[in-house]
């Protein structure tokens, strides 16, 4: 069956960074497409960033030129670049695939910025 496991949360202060990974098992990697959604307390899951099979990117303009999504095909693994980040990215981060007309979610981790 299809997983997705993420790892890289945690408790930041504003302006630092983290790294999320995604590592995928039970598809064929190499030729869906992954992405990083986010769910703040009494808000609704949103859309981060999105990475095709070929490379291509997508990102919410709330991250835009602070946010980085690449993918290690070899390795079956969706990375999660953050950097200057804000109290306002504070949020559960999932990783998704939607792969045979089914769509797959990580159980997600926990990004947390404060001072």
């Amino acid at each position: 069956q299809v997983q997705l496991v993420e790892s890289g949360g945690g408790l930041v202060q504003p302006g630092g960074s983290l790294r999320l990974s995604c590592v995928a098992s039970g598809v064929s990697f190499n030729i869906v497409t992954m992405g990083w959604y986010r769910q703040a307390p009494g808000k609704q899951r949103e859309l981060v960033a999105t990475v095709t099979s070929g490379g291509i990117t997508n990102y919410a303009d709330t991250v835009k030129g602070r946010f980085s999504i690449s993918r290690h095909n070899a390795r079956n693994t969706a990375y999660l670049q953050m950097n200057s980040l804000k109290p306002e990215d504070t949020a559960v981060y999932y990783c998704h695939t939607r792969f045979l007309l089914s769509n797959y979610w990580g159980q997600g981790t926990q990004v947390t910025v404060s001072s």
